[in-house]
């Protein structure tokens, strides 16, 4: 795919936002569309945020399932990366492959992959899930699950639209379970440094390239 001159909306939460990050240079987005050459890049990243709707009524941003409204129609790609926090510190009910609204996060996630094929029928979607975690298999806090059972609802959701996923989880070369590849890529277990988003930028490219 030629990326150049495209533009690019990137939907997440403090990763996306470039939280980890030692200047915005440094952020993965913005790594993307400098290499790209792209017309424009959309970030739509907010620290915190979620793909579902939380039961308590405190959605920090609004959810994504929501929010993916609001950005730019004109994106020619449009990347998703969320579901860490879902797991981190979300509490919607994990829900069932039936669900079709935003309040159970399997719901969120048909909501949220759906609404984006309509919203952009012409544009490249590319989803990708979280990367590894500290604390990936303790139980959430909402439903007593580890982080990969959010991770295999992201990634069979997607598949279900026929929508390519990028599976950082799987590929990304980040381990903070790891005590050297923690200091060297996510030095919190959590949030990729500069060499982190350098990774996930070099993985998000080469899978843009070859689509």
């Amino acid at each position: 795919m030629d990326l150049k001159n495209k533009k690019f909306c990137f939907l997440g939460d403090s990763i996306t936002f470039g939280v980890g990050t030692s200047c915005s240079e440094a952020m993965f987005p913005n790594l993307v569309g400098k290499e790209t050459g792209a017309a424009a890049v959309y970030n739509h990243g907010i620290s915190g945020n979620r793909i579902a709707r939380q039961s308590d009524g405190e959605d920090i941003g609004g959810c994504m399932a929501d929010r993916f409204c609001d950005m730019e129609d004109d994106a020619d790609v449009v990347v998703v990366f969320g579901g860490t926090n879902d797991y981190g510190h979300g509490d919607a009910p994990f829900g069932t492959p039936e669900d079709r609204t935003p309040d159970t996060f399997t719901g969120a996630c048909h909501t949220l992959f759906a609404g984006l094929l309509e919203k952009y029928p012409d544009a490249v979607i590319v989803v990708m899930t979280p990367i590894h975690r500290m604390t990936e298999d303790e139980p959430s806090m909402g439903n007593g699950l580890p982080l990969s059972a959010y991770i295999n609802t992201i990634r069979e959701t997607a598949e279900s639209y026929s929508i390519p996923v990028l599976d950082l989880y799987a590929g990304a070369l980040i381990q903070p379970k790891l005590p050297v590849n923690r200091e060297r890529f996510c030095p919190d277990g959590l949030h990729p440094n500069d060499a982190g988003n350098r990774r996930i930028a070099d993985r998000l490219l080469h899978f843009l390239q070859t689509y």
